[in-house]
């Protein structure tokens, strides 16, 4: 089983990204499962995600500790909250921000984990530049299916045309893509 935390602030389509991941995976015949977490239900408040993906039926139910995969939507709560705990040691880290993982203070934490499972995304930008909002979940999913080959695009594109319609799907299509297409250019670029 995989498993997968999203960490992001209310507002942000949290939720959202986890059933879209939850979409995608069973568009390509596999058991997925996606559920969120909250403290206070206000927009800026911090919201945690979950989703498990896995080839048979999913009977966890409990919040994911251990998680193989992090997405962190918001850079801002790296300095709030511990977004790292309980990640495995050989575990995927995309992180929304145009900034290197050293320019964030994260040095020492990459220090000893394969840089080719730890990227950052312009998330938001895309999404500015693709559907005109700041909502960087649609970019960090692809982000994530490029990251990890989780999951395929095609699938995130089934996904978002599932959830939107007209300009926003066309919108959130373009933001993926390109998403997608920065993630395995840098992934590429540090095999």
């Amino acid at each position: 089983m995989f498993q997968i935390r999203i960490h992001g602030r209310g507002g942000q389509g949290v939720v959202t990204a986890t059933e879209m991941l939850s979409v995608a995976a069973f568009e390509e015949g596999r058991h997925a499962q996606a559920f969120p977490s909250f403290g206070s239900e206000r927009t800026g408040a911090p919201v945690v995600a979950f989703c498990r993906i896995d080839d048979k039926e999913i009977r966890l139910r409990e919040p994911i500790m251990e998680p193989d995969a992090l997405i962190i939507q918001d850079p801002t709560l790296l300095h709030q909250i511990d977004v790292f705990a309980g990640l495995k040691h050989d575990g995927y880290v995309l992180l929304n921000t145009h900034h290197t993982f050293e320019s964030m203070g994260l040095g020492d934490f990459i220090k000893e984990r394969d840089h080719t499972r730890l990227c950052t995304l312009p998330a938001t930008q895309l999404a500015l530049k693709h559907i005109g909002r700041p909502i960087p979940n649609v970019p960090l999913i692809a982000g994530f299916a490029a990251l990890s080959d989780m999951i395929k695009l095609e699938s995130v594109i089934l996904a978002i045309n599932e959830k939107f319609s007209g300009k926003v799907a066309e919108g959130n299509i373009a933001a993926a893509t390109e998403a997608y297409a920065l993630v395995k250019g840098m992934v590429h670029a540090k095999k």
